[in-house]
């Protein structure tokens, strides 16, 4: 076992603190760098309501922050995954894995409602008055009966939870593609399962096939023939070739014919448009891109706009204009207009994610301007054009053109001008016009639905919808005094609470992830936006400060931060040393050199920064801590010499450590990713601090696990919080069960067993569907 003494911390800790001049994270200061949505949200602590003003900007690191924290986990340490299979082999487990003996209890959503989470497709009925359908990012399928002022699910509870697509045909019939295809957000690694259809507006899901797409990212219904149909297939980001490209069925769905495959094994169809005058003229944009865990090519060769005039049966490359076929072309977009379907528009973006261009044709396409007045565009873009590509034309007015970014931009003269959006919030993936109420739109971003009575204008009011518990939450704490007063960090939304203002509101913005109530007094909370900004308050959130300077050159997305249990004023803060507080985040001492491999980690990958951390109850002075690099550590005495008791555990990023309560050297180890083949598993106990590992997974599915939780009542109960539910053990992993009845499969990131006196309660944070609660 590798040792680290305390005259090697000191050493190390002097060096960074004159390096860096005592360089903490400064939350003042990193919010500025996040931009308007984080500073507004952090000053005002708004509360997420109908009809709101929330002007807001994407964070510095965009959609890619979540994204690299989310597959790199997943992927390490290997780099070339087949995540579509193994996830469906691992959902096909657990609903294999029976509910557990005396816990039948069903799983109850808490919401939040009165927020809303991403949203990447919107269609409305064409003959039930104020109905629609919203596409959730990792949340199935919801639908609304009252014009998009509430939601209910519309989806079957153990189908994927990723949906990129919707459609709709003239007669109803509603078609879903699963798996987004925009990758970013976190949502990479969660893949669909293909094309889903239902007759009864989502009571029922057939499956249609293309189970191998992975992601989808756009369905196009012949207006003439609602039998056929054509669906932009991304594919695997992360592995080369298998089902990707456009696809097209003449029989509703029962059979499918690829007839446009991509250049290369790394190229797939993103989008799709049928000419409603002439639906033999087909368009389809096609993305060659590809993802590993050390960095993203979003471009190549393969990316172009396709144009068809029999069916889809042959295909030609369009020029006249638009960017020609380069290594540097990335994600288009490409729209036609209803109302005179020669007028077509086309945005493109480079392979890095800048803007390159707008276009329009007033031929069908073959020819393009240019569009130079284009600065607002651009600026919508930001860095990351590949989370955007979508254009909207008004039905009835070819001039009247929309195109997403982290604003929506609006043009009323065919893109001579534009004006943006002010008055919702930021990312926008989604619009629809409703065709049974003049001048309704409805419009779909990382905020949720929102509602517009005067034909979308950007400069008239929006109203927001509720009931929309389509939430992505990274963590959740519970108050032990009251478990009703519930945090959590949400993907893009900030932290929010359940108490202080009648519905959930904000206490931090940018994007959510560590989140924590003290265990003694539930007016001092803590939370945390990316890389480990982070702020606590005395009042129940009500006002934040900032934490006091910690100690670390790297810190992780989510920079876990956790409370010694015997005693709340001391709290342990990682970076890629571990630091110490013994006045509740006031100031901080680091007691730890570098204990991951270093920068970049290994390969290039990971972050090299700890993601676990747990002290002992009934020993204080000892504390372990994983890296994402797959090393564990172990001190005795509060961090004055540290021992790496890593052998015995796989190379994977270690997620949690949890300590038994009455026994400091009786530990499990929950890590990330997938076996891959390798007979590594998930889940590890210890009964000597670490000397030796016992694998106890069990019968668990091969999915990552997210958290471990010992029950407050009964410690030989252990819950697995996993990428495809929540499992116990009582018999130290030899069988697991599922946790209760009625819980949708979504991944559940985060875990709380609160001891109300009489029963213990789990509250599931869920990246997808909001909190959930059993007990």
């Amino acid at each position: 076992m590798a040792k680290l003494g305390s005259g090697v911390v000191l050493a190390v800790v002097l060096a960074v603190v004159a390096t860096l001049s005592g360089a903490g994270v400064n939350p003042v200061d990193h919010d500025q760098g996040l931009g308007e949505r984080e500073s507004a949200e952090a000053a005002e602590h708004e509360e997420f309501g109908e009809g709101e003003e929330e002007e807001e900007e994407e964070g510095e690191a965009g959609p890619a922050g979540a994204d690299d924290w989310f597959a790199t986990q997943r992927l390490y340490p290997f780099p070339s995954l087949n995540i579509s299979a193994l996830q469906a082999g691992a959902r096909a487990s657990a609903a294999g894995i029976a509910a557990a003996p005396g816990i039948q209890a069903a799983w109850l959503q808490l919401g939040p409602a009165n927020i809303g989470g991403r949203v990447t497709d919107l269609v409305a009925h064409p003959t039930q008055t104020n109905t629609v359908f919203a596409a959730a990012a990792t949340g199935g399928v919801w639908r609304s009966t009252d014009a998009g002022a509430t939601f209910t699910r519309a989806w079957n509870p153990a189908l994927t939870p990723s949906v990129g697509a919707l459609a709709i045909t003239g007669t109803g019939v509603l078609y879903a593609g699963t798996g987004e295809a925009n990758p970013g957000g976190g949502s990479v690694t969660f893949p669909g399962a293909g094309v889903f259809r239902s007759t009864d507006n989502g009571a029922n899901w057939q499956a249609l096939g293309l189970t191998g797409t992975d992601r989808i990212g756009r369905i196009a219904v012949d207006p003439g023939n609602a039998n056929r149909l054509f669906v932009a297939a991304a594919g695997n980001l992360f592995v080369p070739g298998g089902e990707r490209g456009l696809y097209r069925t003449t029989d509703g769905g029962s059979t499918w014919q690829l007839v446009l495959p991509g250049a290369n094994g790394t190229t797939g169809a993103v989008d799709v448009a049928v000419n409603p005058s002439n639906p033999n003229r087909v368009y389809a944009v096609m993305w060659d891109h590809h993802r590993q865990p050390n960095g993203r090519v979003y471009g190549g060769t393969g990316s172009g706009l396709y144009r068809s005039n029999d069916g889809g049966t042959t295909w030609t490359r369009l020029a006249g204009g638009l960017p020609a076929a380069g290594a540097n072309l990335g994600r288009m977009g490409v729209a036609v207009s209803r109302s005179n379907p020669n007028r077509l528009y086309a945005i493109a973006s480079d392979t890095s994610g800048d803007f390159v261009g707008f276009w329009t044709s007033t031929n069908g396409g073959d020819t393009w301007t240019r569009l130079t007045n284009t600065s607002l565009v651009s600026s919508a873009q930001s860095t990351f054009g590949w989370w955007f590509g979508r254009i909207w034309v008004d039905p009835a007015n070819e001039r009247h053109v929309f195109a997403a970014g982290v604003n929506m931009v609006e043009s009323t003269d065919a893109g001579a001008n534009w004006r943006r959006s002010s008055g919702f919030h930021a990312d926008q993936h989604a619009m629809a016009w409703d065709p049974l109420t003049a001048n309704r739109v409805y419009l779909g971003n990382d905020g949720g639905v929102y509602r517009s009575a005067s034909n979308g204008s950007l400069t008239a009011t929006w109203t927001k919808s509720t009931n929309q518990a389509h939430l992505q939450f990274y963590t959740v704490a519970v108050s032990k005094q009251d478990t009703s007063r519930i945090s959590g960090g949400l993907q893009d939304n900030g932290s929010v609470r359940s108490w202080g203002g009648g519905n959930w509101n904000s206490i931090l913005g940018g994007d959510g992830l560590m989140n924590l109530i003290d265990p003694t007094n539930q007016n001092k909370v803590y939370a945390c936006s990316q890389n480990g900004s982070c702020s606590r308050s005395t009042n129940g959130g009500d006002t934040m400060t900032g934490f006091g300077a910690t100690t670390s050159e790297r810190r992780n997305w989510l920079t876990p931060v956790v409370f010694d249990p015997s005693n709340p004023a001391v709290m342990y803060y990682g970076g890629n040393r571990l630091n110490r507080s013994t006045n509740s985040a006031t100031s901080w001492t680091a007691i730890s050199p570098d204990l991951s491999h270093g920068p970049g980690g290994v390969d290039g990958f990971p972050f090299g920064t700890i993601t676990a951390i747990a002290a002992a109850r009934t020993s204080p002075a000892t504390i372990y801590a994983g890296t994402d690099d797959g090393r564990l550590w172990i001190t005795r005495n509060t961090g004055g010499t540290w021992t790496e008791i890593t052998a015995g555990l796989p190379t994977r990023w270690i997620n949690r450590v949890a300590v038994d309560p009455t026994d400091a050297n009786l530990a499990y180890v929950a890590v990330s990713g997938f076996r891959n083949g390798d007979p590594a598993a998930h889940v590890f106990r210890t009964t000597n601090g670490g000397t030796s590992w016992q694998d106890i997974s069990g019968n668990l599915p091969d999915a990552p696990v997210n958290d471990l939780v010992l029950d407050p009542r009964d410690r030989t109960r252990l819950y697995a919080a996993s990428d495809v539910g929540v499992f116990l053990t009582t018999d130290t992993g030899a069988t697991w069960t599922a946790a209760g009845t009625g819980l949708p499969l979504v991944p559940v990131s985060d875990l709380e067993a609160t001891d109300t006196g009489t029963a213990t309660v789990l509250t599931a944070a869920t990246y997808g569907l909001g909190m959930y609660r059993l007990g």
